[in-house]
């Protein structure tokens, strides 16, 4: 039997277990998928073979050391610097990020997307920018305050602050920030945000597990979106994959996994 891991810390919330276990039971893969809280991330390459892991994923906060506790890393990871799946090949350990991919493939079943106004500038949002520019998408990018605009406009982003942002039409509006997590906020203000959203095609929230204020929004516009549990199926589809060594499609793997959204 194999067995794989998520790391983090927290952990004990992630659904990852359930959506793994679900896809080896359905494919008859021999796998089993468990949770272990990883306080200290400089330990993670130890702890990884200590418990005689062939794979696994890897949650906040340790994205980062787990970039460095590969041996070989995929292109994206590598320019991002962020790993969050770790697999086990040749007695070497190869990192991956499968959450802009994840992302880019659920924002596909939504349509033709060929700008995108994203909302924050922490790591996903970088994560974000980088793939969908990879593939040919127009970026903007809006937040609350300047610093944080820094490292984007260094990569040759189009950025505002809310001062300085004229909504424009775009494709897809995204939210990466955490409003609207814990309590009933918008990630900018309501009049930005209406004028964003009533020029776009798509919304999507990567906050899952809730029906945020910025969703409502949309829904009230009748826009199509997805929330973060798309994003973390699809993210683990493409983790699964590289799991089991390529053995399934892709959409094999989603056909198995889907339902956990359910359970």
């Amino acid at each position: 039997m194999k067995l794989f891991a998520i790391f983090g810390d927290p952990v004990s919330h992630s659904k990852s277990p359930l959506m793994h276990n679900l896809a080896f039971k359905t494919l008859g893969f021999n796998g089993c998928y468990g949770r272990w809280q990883l306080i200290d991330g400089t330990k993670l390459r130890d702890t990884f073979i200590h418990l005689g892991l062939n794979g696994c994923n890897i949650t906040v906060p340790h994205k980062e050391e787990a970039f460095k506790a590969a041996d070989i890393v995929e292109p994206f990871a590598a320019e991002v610097q962020a790993v969050n799946t770790l697999v086990l090949k040749n007695n070497k350990l190869y990192g991956y990020n499968t959450d802009a991919p994840g992302f880019y493939r659920a924002l596909q079943k939504l349509g033709t997307t060929k700008s995108a106004l994203i909302i924050g500038a922490g790591g996903t949002a970088r994560a974000l920018a980088l793939f969908l520019r990879s593939k040919d998408i127009n970026i903007e990018v809006v937040n609350r305050s300047e610093r944080r605009l820094k490292w984007f406009k260094d990569e040759g982003f189009v950025c505002h602050t809310w001062d300085s942002f004229n909504p424009s039409s775009k494709d897809v509006v995204i939210n990466t920030t955490s409003a609207g997590l814990s309590d009933e906020s918008l990630p900018m203000p309501k009049e930005l945000l209406d004028q964003s959203l009533k020029k776009a095609k798509y919304a999507v929230d990567v906050i899952y597990g809730k029906d945020t204020p910025f969703l409502k929004e949309a829904k009230k516009l009748t826009l199509p979106f997805f929330d973060g549990s798309e994003m973390l199926l699809q993210q683990g589809i493409i983790a699964f994959d590289y799991f089991t060594d390529h053995q399934y499609t892709l959409d094999e793997i989603e056909t198995a996994m889907r339902p956990f959204l359910s359970l």
